[in-house]
């Protein structure tokens, strides 16, 4: 956790983004770590734990962590969140709560009611298109023999 708290802490004052810090851990030993880079990558999805993340799943040469641990400076935000649940982290250690980021208006409870609402009455306009056609390619999806399930 203190390697997340100091990422967190260098990484803003050389102003790489906001004051996020992350480890992604396997037996004992940091395999990726990440900062928020939102700002200095014009990467809206740079958010620490996304870029521990993909540092260790390059490290490992895989895409599933489920033998691994997630340190946050900070409790992650919905996206980030999203993310451990695809890489089968089993746990997450967190420092910051989403209230104390929402004190420094870092602040998830408008994505967080938004994910709740039906898709109708969501802030960004949602409109689906095109479902037969792209229905088609799940379809091929379930019967292809050499697919990689994840």
């Amino acid at each position: 956790m203190r390697e997340a708290i100091r990422l967190s802490l260098s990484k803003m004052r050389e102003n790489c983004g906001g004051p996020f810090g992350a480890v992604v851990v396997r037996n004992g030993k940091i395999i990726g770590r990440g900062w928020n880079c939102v700002t200095s990558a014009n990467d809206p999805t740079a958010h620490a734990e996304i870029c521990a993340i993909r540092e260790a799943c390059n490290k490992l040469k895989a895409f599933r962590l489920d033998d691994c641990e997630l340190y946050s400076s900070c409790e992650p935000c919905p996206m980030c969140l999203a993310a451990i649940y695809w890489a089968r982290i089993k746990t997450i250690y967190y420092a910051n709560t989403r209230k104390d980021a929402a004190r420094i208006e870092f602040d998830d409870d408008l994505i967080c009611r938004k994910m709740a609402l039906p898709v109708s009455r969501r802030k960004i306009r949602m409109k689906q298109l095109l479902r037969g056609e792209a229905v088609k390619v799940f379809a091929e999806w379930m019967d292809k023999p050499d697919k990689v399930r994840y």
